[in-house]
């Protein structure tokens, strides 16, 4: 099938930077949310990568004006009836994901695939909620979209071979790279990355370091571009939470117990970097 149109449903840091690759890419993108605030923010991020491109000579003016303009944006969901492709980059919740597929499901094309980029929670779950399970895909971008170039790309339990193949070569429009992983809690990326976290958070936690040492060791002994800490800082104290809880009910494995200075400081509402303070001080 061909992918002319995609909705991306969150204006958000994800899908801001998904709907910002799509149009890149050249097609029309439809950004949706609930409130027009939300949209107009999510286009304002958009405009301000798209100028620091034109500053580093990567792009023209008119390049730039004309990937803005293939931008749509939209606060009704039912603009999925226009789609041939819709991905899902609401909250990490599995309710609220299931709520959007329901009322995708009754308002887009038969033809559409219907994407979500869940970074852990199951896409066989998901798909349950349709009435076209072998049309559900998970498309896992990475943080920040524009500069991250792998894509997982997770089939559910129903997933088309053909509906694969689509998004597979869909997201090598992208530039990005896509890279096939079974439906299983945190996939590849989430169940390698946050049990590292989560052991760095417990290093912390148990006194065996400070936190900058527990950074530079990964850093400069492991070559990590960026320490645990300050990682999990950056993706939010709270996804960092989530994800861990979602891998230990999955697994029913003590291995991935989130530490309970993670579980303290989400509670005190010091979700890292998009709070101003987490494991360092943003203010």
């Amino acid at each position: 099938m061909e992918i002319k149109k995609v909705m991306v449903i969150g204006a958000g840091q994800m899908g801001s930077g998904i709907a910002q690759v799509c149009a890149m890419a050249g097609y029309s993108v439809i950004l949706n949310d609930l409130k027009e605030e939300f949209l107009q923010r999510g286009m304002g991020v958009i405009g301000k990568n798209l100028q620091r491109q034109v500053e580093k000579e990567r792009m023209t003016g008119d390049e730039k004006e004309q990937i803005a303009a293939r931008i749509a944006l939209s606060s009704d969901i039912s603009s999925a009836k226009e789609a041939d492709l819709i991905i899902e980059a609401a909250t990490e919740n599995m309710e609220i994901k299931k709520s959007i597929f329901t009322k995708l499901d009754d308002l887009a094309p038969e033809h559409a695939i219907l994407a979500s980029n869940t970074s852990s929670l199951p896409i066989t779950e998901i798909a349950a909620v349709t009435k076209r399970p072998e049309k559900v895909i998970g498309m896992h971008f990475m943080n920040p979209v524009p500069v991250m170039k792998l894509v997982e790309i997770i089939k559910g339990l129903a997933t088309d071979d053909s509906v694969y193949k689509a998004i597979e070569d869909m997201t090598k429009t992208l530039k990005k790279v896509p890279v096939e992983v079974e439906d299983f809690p945190g996939f590849v990326s989430n169940r390698i990355l946050m049990p590292m976290i989560n052991e760095a958070i417990y290093t912390l936690y148990e006194g065996v370091a400070s936190k900058e040492a527990i950074d530079e060791v990964m850093k400069l002994g492991m070559n990590h571009p960026m320490g645990p800490l300050t990682l999990a800082d950056f993706i939010g104290l709270d996804t960092c939470l989530s994800i861990m809880e979602i891998l230990h009910e999955g697994f029913g494995d003590d291995k991935y117990r989130p530490c309970p200075l993670l579980r303290k400081y989400v509670k005190a509402g010091w979700l890292g970097k998009k709070t101003g303070k987490g494991f360092y001080s943003y203010e």
